[in-house]
């Protein structure tokens, strides 16, 4: 059974596109384009479960028509829309220079500062040029390379150097 530990968050399929089971994914991450992805994990009915691709092409910048191995129909694509896009953190390329944004939903953040979990990353904020990491308590970070001091893919951490005074004490666990 997939984990949601095991999965990262890239996109969310939209409607079928043409009648032979096409369908549109919206996505904001290209990682299956940059990796040798044979597959995509789809959330159907809350249960992660792979969908293999026969083929896909790029429509836009953010969004790229994929044909899914047994999706032959319009009709059996549009049951599939909606659902949110996941793809393997196995799959993941592990070199801290190739690490997308959306890849680090579901680390730890750690405060080198005051040496304590600030939050796990729950999801990233990147609608303005300043991106953020918006942690599981609601505490926004900058998401700034200047604060990130390492990123750890083999423990799934992210260690940063906050400024005293960003977080409270009280939000940041031992």
């Amino acid at each position: 059974m997939i984990e949601s530990n095991d999965v990262f968050p890239i996109g969310r399929l939209g409607k079928p596109h043409g009648v032979k089971g096409e369908i549109c994914f919206h996505f904001n991450d290209d990682i299956f384009d940059r990796t040798e992805a044979e597959y995509l994990i789809l959330s159907v009915d809350q249960i992660l479960v792979p969908f293999f691709m026969e083929e896909y092409r790029f429509k836009n910048n953010g969004t790229a028509l994929v044909k899914f191995c047994d999706i032959d129909s319009q009709e059996r694509a549009a049951e599939l829309t909606g659902c949110e896009v996941f793809f393997p953190r196995e799959l993941s390329p592990e070199d801290d220079e190739a690490i997308s944004w959306a890849q680090l939903i579901g680390y730890t953040l750690y405060n080198i500062e005051t040496e304590r979990v600030a939050g796990r990353i729950a999801a990233i904020d990147d609608s303005t040029i300043n991106i953020l990491f918006e942690l599981d308590n609601g505490i926004l970070i900058p998401a700034s390379p200047e604060l990130i001091t390492d990123i750890d893919t083999e423990r799934q951490q992210v260690n940063m150097r906050l400024p005293l005074g960003l977080i409270d004490d009280e939000t940041e666990q031992p």
